[in-house]
């Protein structure tokens, strides 16, 4: 007991030290060190990013045609104007990151293939211990750091989510998850079945429709998709008038943010009037006779689940030369040749792509402790879906699934900024969310409201999330516009904020 005391005294000691660590280099991590670069120039701090690069998503997805689903506008930064189309590829999306990236002088405190093992925080020091590993898992080191930022996405990133349908075993082509894309794969003179119909296969379809022999999209449900230009009539007029691109930036954001809100609000007060709009935008794409009903009416209500947005028609224009199909039905099981429906049709193929969707990730599936104990994030409660029950000195950043992520973790990148400013000039070491007197009675429910938000990843992983209360202080809101007025103006001497000063004695400040 006394040698293993002694190796942590020895470890501790050789440990590097930081203000604050970022997990993850992706939109959020370098929307948060920018935000941290900013606001507190003389503090130290690290990002831990376990691929070989930045991007996070947009790194990993390099499959045909990848592209946003967010327009640039609002996908983009607050204060890094995207000059381009609304809807951007991977690498136009990857060059404005690494322009940032270089703009702020990030680079040299990003550690790459740097993956983090565990998290522990320590009361007496107030402070959070990662083990870190590096090169493949052949070094090992500890870092600690005062405060612990969370941006490393909601999903695995080693691999996406396939069900497990009888016979694949006997499917003798390829199956491929577009989070694992092979880059050698040809295509040419083959059949391709993608099997699901949101954003992903959207993108792919078209991508790949000139490339093989044949594309079927095969659903189980239809989705809602909006279809419309790739351009914008207002920013092009801005352009033309040579109107700075900074202040196009900024009127294009609150436009389509505008924009976004009204028709959210308008598919919950009039779901069938935004369903029928919706599907007559699809109607106008398809030839005439083409089973809209079947294909592409979904039982659910608009916004349920996110809803793909089709550039310049691209997925319909597929349907409509041949070269691709689309096929509703249910999977009764994988043959050698292909995949049999359960309406007793089939679908022969040589190579099949599950565009099924994630694995939802909590906290990265890093073990986290307090003082010794495992924490269960399922058992803590979130405030605003930022911070937890229990858990001191983190943010974790979760964004929206209507809006584009990036203005949350815009909002949450200020809200950590001034939470540290205030614990700051108050010499206050530690900060934890609790449980209010007023609050004790207040119902907890699952993370997310399932009759609002119900995607697929999100049903199959809620149990593993934090829960959230009844009261709007405790809910991570989809409501941009509410966020934004709030989050700015938390008052961070509510007693829902308990803080520990440097003699470590508990208080409200």
């Amino acid at each position: 007991m006394i040698e293993n005391t002694q190796n942590k005294k020895n470890s501790d000691k050789d440990a590097e030290q930081y203000d604050v660590v970022i997990v993850g280099a992706g939109i959020s991590g370098i929307c948060s060190a920018h935000a941290l670069r900013q606001a507190f120039p003389e503090k130290q701090f690290l990002i831990l990013e376990s691929l070989e690069t930045f991007g996070g998503t947009w790194h990993i997805h390099n499959y045909p045609g990848t592209r946003s689903d967010s327009d640039l506008f609002t996908f983009g930064y607050g204060f890094k104007p995207w000059i381009g189309n609304p809807i951007a590829t991977r690498q136009q999306i990857l060059d404005y990151l690494g322009s940032v990236i270089a703009d702020a002088n990030l680079a040299p405190h990003i550690r790459y293939k740097h993956r983090v093992r565990s998290a522990d925080w320590s009361s007496a020091s107030n402070t959070w211990s990662l083990e870190v590993e590096s090169a493949g898992g052949q070094r090992r080191m500890n870092i600690q750091t005062n405060f612990l930022w969370m941006c490393q996405g909601y999903y695995r990133h080693s691999h996406g989510y396939t069900p497990a349908w009888p016979g694949m075993d006997r499917f003798k082509g390829q199956v491929i998850h577009p989070q694992n894309w092979p880059e050698d794969l040809d295509l040419t003179d083959k059949r391709v079945t993608v099997i699901g119909s949101g954003a992903t296969a959207a993108t792919l379809i078209p991508a790949m429709a000139g490339q093989c022999a044949h594309v079927t999209m095969l659903q189980r449900t239809p989705t809602y998709f909006a279809t419309g230009r790739n351009s914008d009539a207002l920013a092009e007029e801005l352009r033309s008038l040579g109107i700075d691109e900074t202040w196009i930036h900024e009127i294009m954001r609150r436009k389509v943010v505008r924009e976004r809100a009204d028709i959210i609000e308008k598919a919950k007060s009039h779901p069938d009037v935004m369903k029928k709009h919706l599907i007559a935008g699809v109607k106008a794409c398809l030839p005439e006779g083409f089973d809209v009903d079947k294909h592409f009416t979904p039982p659910y209500r608009p916004f349920q689940q996110r809803v793909a947005f089709v550039p310049d028609g691209d997925l319909f224009k597929a349907f409509s030369s041949g070269q691709a199909s689309v096929v509703t039905d249910h999977i009764e099981h994988f043959d050698d040749k292909g995949i049999q429906l359960k309406s007793g049709e089939r679908v022969d193929c040589d190579v099949v792509v599950t565009a099924t969707g994630f694995e939802l990730s909590v906290m990265g599936e890093i073990p986290f402790s307090v003082d010794g104990q495992s924490v269960n994030f399922a058992e803590t409660v979130s405030y605003r879906g930022i911070m937890f029950t229990g858990v001191p000195n983190m943010a974790w950043v979760y964004g929206y699934g209507r809006y584009s992520w990036t203005l949350r973790a815009e909002l949450i990148a200020q809200f950590v900024c001034k939470l540290l400013q205030h614990m700051q000039e108050r010499n206050l070491a530690s900060v934890q969310p609790a449980i209010r007197a007023e609050d004790t009675d207040m119902q907890l429910l699952p993370w997310t409201d399932l009759q609002d938000m119900n995607a697929g990843y999100v049903l199959r992983g809620v149990d593993r999330m934090p829960k959230r209360g009844s009261k709007p202080e405790w809910q991570h809101s989809q409501d941009y516009l509410y966020e934004s007025e709030v989050l700015p103006n938390v008052d961070f001497s509510d007693e829902i904020f308990v803080y520990t000063a440097a003699a470590q004695h508990a208080q409200h400040a």
